[in-house]
């Protein structure tokens, strides 16, 4: 069983906006210090784009900021991506990411190796 799916991607027109959301189970949510989404287009590394602990913390990537906000609602066991003023060069797949060391193990928030569970994916495609 995936423990992570995001839901709410597509296709927007720059300028345009997306809401992404990634579900799990209450158990797992609970677990969870660290939730974040990350980012890889077609020949590139996987990125953090956005980073939230279970203290409401957030950090984010210098080319996101002002434009993505993320939250976590561990009510509905969500954690959600609002994607504003898009631009062609936010064309990726989307993951969720989860982690349940306290202090992500001592990794950087944006790595991926400071995250345990990852879901599939969603695809956002932004058209110039």
């Amino acid at each position: 069983q995936v423990p992570l799916v995001e839901f709410g991607g597509g296709s927007v027109q720059a300028g345009g906006s997306l809401r992404l959301s990634c579900e799990t189970s209450r158990r797992a949510i609970s677990r969870y210090i660290a939730m974040a989404w990350f980012r890889q287009a077609p020949g590139e590394e996987r990125e953090g784009v956005a980073g939230i602990g279970n203290d409401g913390s957030t950090n984010y990537a210098d080319s996101v900021k002002g434009r993505f906000t993320i939250s976590r609602d561990n009510v509905k066991n969500t954690l959600y991506l609002q994607l504003n003023s898009l631009k062609p060069e936010d064309t990726a797949m989307y993951y969720c990411a989860a982690d349940t060391r306290p202090g992500r193990g001592g990794v950087r928030w944006d790595l991926p190796q400071a995250y345990i569970d990852w879901g599939r994916g969603t695809q956002v495609t932004v058209s110039s």
